[in-house]
C-alpha cells in the first residue's frame, strides 16, 4: 500500500443504476474516529467531461468514508473515487475524465490529497481563505501580487524507513541478519507566474546506516542536491489543455510496473531534457526526450547529466464512452505507447553460457499497450509490451546481439457491494520472459528505469525479468484510517536458462535446474496517523522451493516499517 497521507471523500455504491455515497467531510481532530452515520440527501454532480446535471439520491452506508492516495494503478485501490466526484480541496488538477480515481490516467503520477509528483497538486483554490482548514495551508498559497495571480506554494517531505532482512535475496546475499535505515528530506517550491508559466524546484537529502547492511549507494546516501528544477509553460492549444515543460523532473506517464519513481530508496528517479502534452476531452497525447541524471558525484550540488542513459518516446491515452455492466456505471482507459531506453552497466546486463552476468550497453525499443478500468463492482488492468533493440557486450570487437523480448500483465477483482470494509478481492499474473544464454538472441525482458518494484513483491526479492508470477490479494479499509493489503503470490522462472530475477541478480554454490522459485505469503499495513503523518508496515515469508534450497538458496524473512511526514 502507499503510504501516502489519507483524505476525506464521499464513498461511492452503485445499484440498480443510481448512486449512492456517505458525504462526510472529516475535520482533522476526526481522522481517526469512527462513527458510521445513516441519511439521505439529494445532489446534482456534474460528469467528468460533460456538461449536463445528473439526480443523485445520496444513502450513507456504515463505511469508512476515506481513501488512501495516491498509489499506482486504480485497480484495488482500498477506496474508489468515484467518477462524479472531483478532490473537494481541488488538489488535482482538473483533466476532465483523466482525473478520475486517482488521476493516475492524466500523465503525471496518481494524485490525492497530497501527489507522487509535488508539482502535480494544484493549490490555487486556497486564494479563497475560506477553504483553508489546515495549518500548513498558509505555505500551499501565498500571493506575490496583489491580483494573486503570481503566487507560490511549497510543500515538503521527510521520510524514515527501516527494514530487518532473515537471509536476504533468498540467501544470494550472503548475509544471516540485516538491519538497515535510511531517512530522506523533499522539499520544493513551485512559483506561478500568471496562468501560462511556472518554475518548479526541489531539493534533496538522504542519510543510511545499520548493521550488516548491504547494497548501499548513491540510491541511499545524498548530500543537499537539486532533485528537480524545471520550466513550464502551458495553455490552450487546438482546443486541447497543452503544455512544454524543459529541465530536471520526475517522469510517470507509463504504467506503474514499467517505469515509477524509485519510490523504495531514498533517491527518486529524475530526467533532464523536455516534454510536451496535450489533453482534449477524451484523448491525450505524452511526447518526452530525457538523460537521465548521474547521482553518483559525492558532494554538495554536484549531480550532472548522463548522456549515455537515456528515455524517449510518445503515448496517447483515450477514454472510450462509459458503459453500463451488470446494471452499473463503468468507464475504461487504453494507453497505446512507444518508448526506448538505453542504458548501460550492470542494470542492462545480460546472461552469459555460465550464468554469469555479460555487462554491456542495451538499447531497448518498447511498444505496447494497456487497458484499465472499472466495469461495475470488477475492476481490471491489463497490458502487454514487445521488446526489440540490441544488446553489445563491454570490450573491443563485441558483437552486437538482437533482443527479442516480451511481457504480459493483469490485475483483475470484485468490489463487495454495500461492502462496511469496501474488500476488494483479485488475482494478479504476470509473464516476463526470459533469454536463452545459449542463443544469439537476447530473451529476457528488462526494464532498467525502476519499475515500482513492489507491484511484483512486496519483499523487493524477485522482479520484472524472466519470471511467471500468480497469486489471490484482498485489499480491505478499516475505521477511518486503517488499510490493510494482502497478498500470496507464487513464482516460477519463465526460463531456466536464465537466472532467477534481473539477469545475474542471484548467484548460487551450485547450478539451480529448478522452474518454481517459491511463494511469498506477504500484507501491508496502512495507518493515517493524520492528514501529514503515515506509517506504513509490510512483512513478507519468501518461501523458497526445494530445488531452490539444495542450489544454495534459503527462504527469507522481510519486515519494512515506513514513518512520513509531508505537507
Amino acid at each position: 500500500m502507499s503510504d501516502l497521507p489519507v483524505r476525506a471523500v464521499p464513498r461511492p455504491v452503485r445499484s440498480r443504476g443510481q448512486w449512492s455515497f456517505s458525504a462526510l467531510a472529516l475535520p482533522v481532530s476526526g481522522v481517526l474516529a469512527w462513527g458510521a452515520q445513516d441519511h439521505a440527501a439529494r445532489a446534482s454532480v456534474p460528469q467528468p467531461g460533460q456538461g449536463t446535471a445528473e439526480n443523485i439520491h445520496v444513502h450513507a452506508a456504515p463505511v469508512p468514508p476515506v481513501e488512501y492516495l495516491p498509489q499506482a494503478n486504480p485497480v484495488g485501490q482500498p477506496i474508489r473515487m468515484p467518477a462524479t466526484v472531483h478532490h473537494p480541496s481541488g488538489h488535482q488538477y482538473d483533466w476532465g475524465v483523466f482525473s478520475r480515481d486517482n488521476g493516475e490516467a492524466a500523465g503525471f503520477g496518481p494524485v490525492g490529497r497530497y501527489g507522487v509528483a509535488r508539482w502535480a497538486e494544484d493549490w490555487s483554490t486556497l486564494r479563497n481563505r475560506a477553504k483553508r482548514d489546515d495549518p500548513f495551508d498558509v505555505l500551499k498559497y501565498i500571493p506575490l501580487t496583489r491580483s494573486g495571480s503570481v503566487w507560490i506554494s511549497f510543500s515538503g517531505e521527510t521520510r524514515a524507513r527501516n527494514w530487518f532482512e532473515n537471509r536476504p535475496v533468498l540467501g544470494a546475499a550472503h548475509v544471516a541478519d540485516s538491519g538497515r535505515f535510511t531517512v530522506r528530506n523533499l522539499y520544493g517550491a513551485d512559483l506561478h507566474l500568471g496562468t501560462h508559466v511556472r518554475l518548479y524546484g526541489e531539493l534533496i537529502n538522504a542519510d543510511a546506516g545499520g548493521w550488516r547492511p548491504y547494497g548501499y549507494g548513491s540510491t541511499y546516501r545524498k548530500q543537499l542536491d537539486a532533485q528537480q528544477a524545471f520550466i513550464e509553460v502551458k495553455g490552450h492549444v487546438v482546443g486541447a489543455k497543452a503544455g512544454f515543460m524543459f529541465g530536471r523532473q520526475a517522469f510517470l506517464d507509463m504504467p506503474a510496473y514499467v517505469l515509477y519513481y524509485r519510490m523504495s530508496s531514498s533517491v527518486p528517479l529524475a530526467w533532464n531534457g523536455f516534454r510536451a502534452y496535450a489533453a482534449w476531452s477524451r484523448v491525450r497525447v505524452d511526447a518526452w526526450d530525457f538523460v537521465g541524471t548521474d547521482i553518483s558525484p559525492h558532494g554538495m550540488f554536484h549531480d550532472t547529466e548522463d548522456y549515455s542513459t537515456r528515455l524517449y518516446g510518445v503515448e496517447t491515452t483515450w477514454a472510450p464512452p462509459d458503459f453500463t455492466f451488470l446494471g452499473q456505471a463503468g468507464y475504461s482507459f487504453l494507453d497505446l505507447f512507444y518508448f526506448g531506453t538505453k542504458a548501460g552497466g550492470g542494470i542492462s546486463g545480460v546472461s552469459a553460457p555460465s550464468f554469469a552476468v555479460q555487462q554491456g550497453m542495451a538499447t531497448r525499443n518498447n511498444f505496447g499497450g494497456r487497458w484499465h478500468g472499472i466495469a461495475g463492482p470488477v475492476e481490471f488492468s491489463v497490458g502487454g509490451i514487445w521488446q526489440g533493440g540490441a544488446f553489445r557486450a563491454t570490450g573491443p570487437d563485441s558483437p552486437s546481439r538482437p533482443i527479442n523480448a516480451w511481457s504480459f500483465s493483469s490485475n483483475a477483482g470484485y468490489r463487495l457491494p454495500h461492502d462496511r470494509f469496501h474488500t476488494f478481492v483479485g488475482m494478479q499474473a504476470d509473464v516476463f520472459s526470459g533469454g536463452d544464454a545459449r542463443r544469439n538472441t537476447v530473451g529476457t525482458y528488462s526494464q532498467p528505469f525502476n519499475p515500482q518494484l513492489t507491484y511484483v513483491d512486496a519483499s523487493l526479492t524477485v522482479s520484472e525479468s524472466n519470471m511467471v508470477d500468480i497469486g489471490p490479494e484482498v485489499r480491505m479499509t478499516f475505521f477511518r484510517s486503517l488499510s490493510v493489503m494482502a497478498r500470496y503470490p507464487l513464482y516460477w522462472r519463465y526460463s531456466t536458462q536464465a537466472p532467477v530475477s534481473r539477469p545475474g541478480a542471484l548467484q548460487y554454490a551450485y547450478h539451480y535446474n529448478g522452474s518454481f522459485i517459491g511463494m511469498a505469503p506477504q500484507a501491508t499495513l496502512t495507518w493515517q496517523i493524520g492528514p501529514h503523518l503515515s506509517w506504513g508496515q509490510t512483512l513478507s515469508r519468501f518461501m523458497t522451493s526445494t530445488a531452490l534450497n539444495h542450489a544454495g538458496g534459503s527462504s527469507g524473512t522481510y519486515y519494512m516499517s515506513n514513518l512520513s511526514f509531508r505537507f
